[in-house]
């Protein structure tokens, strides 16, 4: 696996590639690399003749610098897994490489970053598309792979690839469970061997959810879903709610019948965790 930390080096590790025709895909991460980001990485290897990842620690799209601070870096072990993994280049630059002085940004992201994680993480998604735009224009992908676990995050940069043009394509792949259900993220390190059993009824619950889908009303099935997660130890929830897969609105009566996702953000052990399933 070749490594590249500016932008001018990953453009000429990539040239030779892009001039044979190969194709490119795309795996951006943070970092903290677990299976669900390495069956990611498998995914694009189905899609791309190249594939590659970045691993970059986004400072604009975290809303308390305390979480930035905390955020796990092991990025010896990280180029092991993707090495591992068969990645063919992994990107890892520097802060500096990335942002200049007072950069602005803005992307008209509509409903999209007032519900759900936009509401709870004011911010957070212009963050998200200001790197993403700058790992785009790097990498120049065709086709770049997203998880499911952050299902919302999917459907702002398909918002923002439809937007702005971009001439690449997204590929949404499904979520890695630990055993017990709970989805994979690099925040799970941080729960204690109690915590990480408890938060396993988020994904019940959700399972439950998609099991009542054509015995409750939609406002039932948040309702209930509510109810039992505050009824668990060590559990708080933050939201609950049915959307329409495509349009990303709340799911009424009439909606019943097309994808619907049912989407949560809980805490437990002062972690905030978030999960979906397609219904």
């Amino acid at each position: 696996m070749e490594i590249a930390n500016t932008k001018i080096s990953l453009r000429q590790l990539l040239e030779p590639h892009r001039s044979k025709g190969c194709r490119i895909a795309f795996v951006p991460t943070m970092g903290a690399l677990h299976e669900g980001h390495l069956a990611l990485v498998n995914q694009a290897k189905q899609l791309a003749d190249i594939v590659v990842c970045s691993i970059f620690v986004n400072p604009t799209q975290f809303n308390d610098p305390k979480d930035l601070e905390k955020y796990p870096r092991p990025i010896e072990h990280d180029i092991s897994l993707l090495q591992s993994a068969h990645c063919d280049l992994l990107f890892h630059p520097a802060v500096d490489e990335m942002y200049g002085l007072a950069e602005r940004w803005h992307l008209d992201l509509g409903h999209l970053e007032q519900v759900l994680e936009g509401l709870h993480r004011p911010g957070h998604f212009q963050g998200v598309t200001q790197i993403l735009k700058k790992l785009f224009d790097a990498v120049r992908p065709d086709v770049a792979c997203f998880g499911q676990k952050d299902f919302q995050q999917y459907k702002v940069v398909e918002h923002m690839v439809d937007k702005l043009k971009l001439p690449l394509t997204l590929a949404l792949c499904p979520t890695v469970r630990e055993p017990g259900g709970l989805a994979m993220s690099s925040r799970n390190v941080r729960l204690t061997p109690e915590g990480r059993k408890q938060a396993q009824q988020l994904y019940r619950t959700l399972q439950q959810t998609q099991a009542d889908l054509h015995r409750k009303s939609m406002d039932a099935l948040r309702t209930d879903a509510i109810r039992v997660l505050e009824g668990s130890p060590g559990i708080q929830v933050e939201y609950f709610e049915v959307y329409q897969a495509e349009s990303f609105k709340a799911a009424d009566e009439t909606s019943r019948n097309g994808q619907l996702v049912a989407l949560a953000a809980i805490w437990v052990d002062g972690v905030r965790l978030i999960d979906n399933l397609l219904l």
